[in-house]
């Protein structure tokens, strides 16, 4: 399982590393995919009402009225059609994609089950939404699917009498049985959204919408193919008749061919089987979790920055239970907590300046604590020598770090770039630990922790709190938003950096052993001065 994921994640390094040198970072599609699904879902709900005005069920008018959509009413109505078939085939690509690359990423297990879990019920309402639609057209691609789908489903002892029985003979097909169908395939996709909205309960602030840009982009593509290759009916069903040859599609009824091919407990057994695992992926094996972020309410004041940054609604503010002065205190859900470390990159009190009491602040991750970020932050900048030192901040999910380690190039690794609070900026520039800050991760608009980059980039930029301070020299500080796939481009951007710190005015560079003890005789006025 896991050669399998890190073959997938790199196949979609790649395809991200791709489309990023055609789209800017915020339209990659493949950063999209959830916006992109409920964009599609939209077009199809329009779309559908539009088309639902002219249909008219019955044996033989559901036919009629679909061709005289396509052929008569073809500049509008026969356009919604198309268009309402190719959004229904675009968000069963994206949900598949979208599907495929949460597990390469892994993001499937632990405590994000919950979003995998409650996407299984989504992705078969699709399936089943769709090919109800193919039934309403009333072809002969129509009749092969209520053939197929109602001889499947009689096989299971829960229906009074045989339901494919109905699609024996032409009398024995009555209308009501369109009525049937519009009804499904209306409420199904209602229940489907209500299931998304569940989906959706522990993700804060969801993407649901795709760049405006991407959108128009993806719209118009839409409709120019339904002007060039407008879809159309095959033959009108005949029940007097065995259709011969059928063109099927192949997004929804992939599986069709083999339901009629294989033995019926193959295909029920399979299905069961696939449903079965896909349930229980995500402890196939479980996620061996990092521990939770832990609150330090003796160096908390209830500011709820780090319940503002969490991505994941994992922290709550509660009423505070120390007898303090101050209100309230955040609470972890362990159920919910990712322990990506935004929490402690977002508290005020994670400030590496601190010397006269132990660092520990009012929130911190327990495997990878500020306090130990600190320490490895000291112990590159002993080793760092020439014109041109440079530290480096990465978070796991970057660029390989060791491939840019050097002799004046450190490197500190962190679970999300976003769990760096900035004063570590400031703390490496202003006590000459190096001349320079380089910040690297996911690629953009694809944190593994959803926020890192964003936060992080406005921290710098002074619009969320802790902010970098004013006094730290910004042409020092570079990012480099490279992916995992992205080691080449990170060396580009610490040669580039290398080069232009030459060309800055020299700092002042007391030794290194100076340099570090006389942290400790600033500690005061620098915790002052941060108050």
């Amino acid at each position: 399982m896991k050669a399998l994921r890190f073959a997938l994640g790199r196949g979609f390094d790649l395809a991200e590393e791709t489309l990023a040198r055609v789209f800017p970072p915020e339209w990659n599609p493949l950063l999209n995919l959830g916006a992109l699904g409920f964009f599609f879902y939209w077009i199809i709900t329009v779309s559908g009402i539009y088309i639902y005005i002219f249909f008219d069920t019955g044996v033989t008018n559901a036919y009629d009225s679909i061709e005289y959509m396509t052929h008569e009413q073809w500049y509008l109505a026969g356009v919604m059609r198309s268009f309402h078939r190719y959004a229904s085939d675009a968000l069963v690509v994206v949900m598949m994609t979208h599907l495929v690359r949460e597990f390469s990423r892994d993001r499937y297990r632990g405590v994000r089950w919950f979003s995998w879990v409650t996407g299984v019920p989504i992705m078969v309402m699709v399936f089943v939404a769709g090919i109800s639609g193919y039934w309403l057209v009333w072809d002969q691609l129509a009749q092969y699917v209520a053939i197929v789908s109602t001889e499947w489903l009689d096989l299971l002892p829960i229906f009074g009498e045989p339901i494919a029985r109905n699609f024996m003979s032409p009398d024995a097909l009555e209308s009501r049985f369109f009525t049937l169908m519009i009804f499904m395939h209306i409420a199904i996709p209602l229940i489907a959204l209500a299931i998304l909205w569940i989906h959706l309960q522990r993700v804060t602030k969801p993407r649901i919408n795709p760049p405006r840009g991407l959108a128009v982009s993806v719209f118009v593509s839409l409709i120019v193919l339904s002007l060039v290759y407008p879809a159309v009916s095959q033959p009108p069903a005949d029940l007097a008749v065995v259709p011969g040859t059928v063109g099927l599609d192949w997004f929804y009824l992939p599986l069709f061919p083999l339901l009629q091919a294989l033995p019926a407990n193959v295909t029920w057994g399979s299905a069961l089987c696939l449903l079965v695992i896909m349930v229980a992926m995500p402890w196939l094996p479980p996620l061996k979790r990092a521990r939770t972020a832990e609150v330090n309410l003796a160096n908390c004041n209830g500011c709820s920055r780090c319940h503002n940054d969490c991505p994941y609604n994992a922290i709550s503010m509660v009423a505070r239970s120390d007898g303090t002065a101050f209100e309230r205190e955040p609470v972890v859900d362990p159920d919910h907590c990712v322990s990506c470390g935004l929490c402690a990159g977002s508290c005020p009190t994670s400030m590496p300046f601190r010397r006269m009491s132990k660092l520990a602040p009012g929130i911190d991750m327990p495997d990878r604590t500020i306090s130990s970020l600190r320490d490895r932050v000291e112990n590159e900048a002993r080793r760092l020598t020439g014109t041109d030192r440079i530290m480096v901040f990465g978070c796991d999910h970057g660029p390989a770090l060791s491939s840019a380690a050097s002799a004046s190039v450190g490197v500190v690794p962190l679970t999300c770039v976003g769990q760096l609070p900035p004063a570590f900026i400031d703390y490496v520039l202003s006590r000459d630990l190096a001349d320079g800050v380089m910040l690297t991760g996911c690629r953009e608009n694809s944190c593994n922790a959803r926020f890192g980059i964003d936060w992080t980039k406005e921290r710098i930029a002074g619009t969320r709190d802790p902010h970098l301070r004013a006094r730290v020299a910004r042409e020092r500080v570079r990012t480099t938003w490279a992916g995992a796939t992205g080691g080449k481009q990170l060396r580009d951007a610490l040669e580039v950096l290398a080069a232009d710190l030459r060309d800055m005015p020299p700092t002042h560079r007391p030794g290194m052993k100076h340099r570090l003890a006389s942290a400790a005789e600033s500690a005061v006025a620098a915790e002052a001065a941060d108050a």
